[in-house]
């Protein structure tokens, strides 16, 4: 054939496009490939498309009739000698190398799992400590994810929870969250906890109002809001958040490998626009976030650890935006990563079961 027209929505390894290459000793013929094809990273000298678009899939089949033959085969032999000298063999090498590094990783995670020993030792320096600071992620942390944002709503056993701890006259809750001001202060406005929202754009301490570390616009949305809206319209299952001072590209109920790859793709565009823009990219948990830049959690645990002397600080969070906390923490700080991977947590806990746990000790209750 002349035209090879590869456009599955999901699929694994693809051997189709790889044996058409392979049967072209002359060289001649055109690879379309669709994106989400297992074969599309490795052969990016096809005509990669979204097999979603229909415009895309016209415009590619143009190309491909119209392609000239020198170029057809300058395309086709990078390919086929790419294929060549990645055979089984080296495939297999690479396999069991991931596999060795994979586990180094495991037993390094497991090092830094807070053990039920190092558990006591907490709750112990916590209940002796004369002034205390919780400062605490919510989703994925207090609460598992959810497909959307507005049904992860605290139950009333978590809120009993962090109204106990709240409570405690020698002891300071802040929950730290990404999320708006407006469904915080729905969701936990009425307890006894500091809020700090939008990745520490605002911060509320306990008994007093809203306020920001700095002041901040949001003209620029106008400009960055269509660029994420394309990701959207390109990757089913996504969708924009808008809040005061940012814009959140969500794709936690799209196709896993898609949304990865949209997301990248998002990221590259976004930089560029943002360059005069004095904005910021914050990767969070299957969310690409766009905000003013210099703000973050990190910024605003600050603010908050220097509104007193504290002789016990914990940290709990669970992706990159908790990060800029963990790493302006004191030395002395308890600092804990729900989840794997690497991070500049002290330890790590598996689940916000285990978090809800801990915090349950902490308060007494277990």
């Amino acid at each position: 054939a002349d035209v090879a027209l590869v456009t599955p929505l999901r699929d694994g390894m693809n051997l189709v496009a790889k044996e058409y290459l392979t049967t072209k000793a002359d060289g001649r013929g055109v690879l379309i490939l669709s994106e989400t094809a297992g074969a599309a990273q490795e052969l990016g000298e096809a005509i990669i498309i979204n097999a979603n678009d229909q415009e895309d899939l016209i415009r590619a089949l143009k190309q491909a009739l119209e392609m000239p033959e020198q170029e057809q085969v300058g395309r086709n032999r990078i390919m086929q000698k790419r294929l060549r000298r990645y055979d089984i063999v080296r495939w297999a090498d690479e396999f069991i190398d991931k596999l060795l590094h994979t586990k180094g990783l495991q037993r390094e995670m497991a090092a830094k799992a807070l053990t039920y020993e190092m558990q006591r030792k907490l709750v112990s320096d916590f209940q002796r400590s004369d002034r205390a600071l919780l400062l605490l992620d919510y989703d994925g942390t207090l609460v598992p994810f959810s497909p959307k944002p507005e049904e992860a709503r605290p139950g009333p056993t978590l809120a009993r929870l962090v109204q106990k701890l709240a409570a405690n006259p020698r002891s300071d809750v802040v929950l730290i969250s990404g999320r708006d001001k407006d469904t915080l202060e729905r969701w936990f406005g009425h307890l006894s906890a500091g809020l700090v929202a939008e990745h520490g754009v605002w911060i509320k301490e306990k008994g007093g109002g809203w306020e920001t570390i700095e002041t901040l616009t949001s003209e620029w949305k106008e400009e960055v809001y269509p660029i994420l809206e394309s990701s959207v319209d390109r990757t089913p299952g996504s969708f924009v958040e808008e809040k005061g001072f940012s814009l959140v590209w969500h794709y936690r109920k799209a196709d896993p490998k898609l949304g990865e790859l949209r997301a990248r793709e998002l990221i590259n565009n976004l930089s560029n626009t943002i360059a005069s823009l004095n904005l910021q990219i914050l990767e969070g948990s299957k969310v690409v976030e766009v905000k003013n830049a210099g703000i973050n959690k990190g910024r605003a645990a600050l603010t908050l650890m220097s509104r007193a002397e504290w002789d016990f600080v914990l940290a709990i969070g669970d992706d990159a935006t908790d990060e800029d906390t963990f790493k302006v923490l004191p030395s002395t700080a308890w600092s804990i990563k729900v989840g794997f991977g690497a991070s500049a947590a002290r330890f790590s806990l598996s689940s916000p079961s285990e978090v809800t746990a801990l915090l349950t000790k902490m308060a007494g209750g277990g």
